[in-house]
């Protein structure tokens, strides 16, 4: 150490390091100076900490807040959702519903009629059945007892011509016999052709009165079992006019077509004084596969008779008017006829069941259509109840308690808190 640096007391004579006293001086000062400077710091450290837990306690209140806000904004968006999701289900379920049953309900009433008519007539094929039947087994037993009856005689004519050993006479019985045999065929083939022509009279009964109740102002006239001629004859009326013309119908319900029920019928028509004649058959012309005009008379089967003897009438009726207003320009019949057995008659009556049919095969393809549409709309509203139910699982799932259950949504006897477990 250098002379400078060092001191000597002036009491006791000792050196004294001034270098180490200012550096201890100066080292005290430093630390008393640290100290109250990490004293300060501790305090507003201190402070920022206090401050800090106040603004984290008010966040926490005002977070809490906001939650509460949320979820209160929530639980009612969702009730006013559902409400206007119930509504438009509703209403929609409604419509649907009310075009669902008005047209079940017009649906029901056709069946309802076609089942009326289909049971009256059921009822009277069954009678007429039963009638055939009683006819045949009387006709049976009284054919087996009239055969016993001779068989008998003759058994007891050969029993005796036998004793007499007379050869020539048992000859004569035995064919006697055959002849009896015969006999019984030719009635068993007559019992067979009774019945055929009983299904030929369930037509021609059909044909009468449906022409009866579809044309009550008209003049139905039977031609009599036996007479000749063909089943019915239609005499035209209207309010202000009578007789207006006459439509011959004869019913055919055999397994072939024959060719000569045409030149018979049209002879039966002139006969008769017919204006036009419809020809009502099962089996159609070979060269017609449907309803067509065949050498001046119209063939048709039993279900284009419905539509075509409408069309025929109201042509008959029109024709009586217009000959009405045309004095001496001809003959009225011959005009009439000669129109009704033209082709250009003949292509209207076509155009009208064709519009029947096209009308027919348009409601078949409507309802078929109307059932897509039913089946997709309830497949879009099963949709939207599936979307629903899984939107409320997923929010009560996530909020709890807090979102109110509907009971719709959940099975019989179940509680809250089942559901939240």
């Amino acid at each position: 150490m250098s002379s400078n640096e060092q001191i000597k007391c002036p009491n006791c004579g000792t050196n004294i390091d001034v270098t180490n006293i200012l550096s201890h001086q100066l080292e005290a000062e430093l630390q008393a100076k640290f100290h109250a400077q990490l004293q300060s710091e501790r305090l507003k450290m201190n402070e920022l900490m206090e401050n800090l837990r106040d603004e984290k306690m008010a966040f926490e209140e005002n977070k809490k807040h906001e939650k509460e806000l949320f979820q209160e904004q929530l639980e009612k968006s969702l009730k006013e959702e559902r409400r206007t999701i119930e509504e438009k289900l509703k209403v929609k379920l409604a419509e649907e519903q009310r075009s669902q049953f008005e047209a079940l309900q017009q649906e029901l009433n056709e069946k309802s009629t076609q089942v009326s008519e289909l049971n009256k007539t059921k009822a009277e094929v069954e009678r007429l059945k039963r009638e055939k039947d009683e006819a045949q087994s009387i006709a049976q037993l009284a054919a087996e007892t009239k055969m016993n009856e001779i068989l008998q005689l003759e058994k007891e004519k050969i029993k005796k011509l036998v004793e007499d050993s007379n050869e020539l006479r048992i000859k004569e019985l035995q064919k006697m016999l055959e002849d009896q045999k015969t006999l019984t065929e030719e009635m068993k083939r007559k019992q067979e052709q009774g019945s055929m022509q009983l299904q030929g009279e369930v037509q021609e009964l059909a044909i009468e009165e449906w022409l009866s109740a579809q044309f009550p102002l008209d003049t139905i006239e039977e031609i009599k079992k036996g007479a000749r001629g063909g089943d019915c004859i239609q005499i035209v009326n209207t309010r202000s006019d009578q007789n207006c013309g006459k439509i011959y119908y004869e019913s055919k319900r055999t397994k072939e077509y024959q060719a000569g029920w045409i030149p018979k019928f049209k002879a039966d028509m002139r006969e008769k004084g017919a204006d036009i004649g419809i020809l009502v058959t099962e089996a159609m012309p070979s060269d017609l596969d449907r309803m067509g005009m065949k050498d001046g008379v119209y063939v048709c089967t039993y279900e284009e008779f419905k539509g075509l003897s409408g069309v025929i009438r109201e042509t008959v009726i029109q024709v009586h008017a217009a000959l009405g207003s045309q004095v001496n320009r001809g003959d009225k019949m011959h005009m009439l006829y000669d129109f009704l057995t033209s082709t250009n008659f003949r292509m209207q009556v076509e155009a009208i069941v064709e519009g029947f049919t096209a009308m027919k095969d348009g409601l078949e393809t409507e309802k078929r259509s109307m059932q897509r549409i039913w089946k997709e709309r309830e497949k879009q509203i099963e949709k939207v109840i599936i979307n629903t139910i899984d939107m409320h699982a997923s929010i009560r799932g996530i909020a709890g308690n807090a979102i109110q259950s509907v009971k719709a949504l959940e099975l019989p006897g179940e509680s809250d808190d089942e559901i939240i477990e």
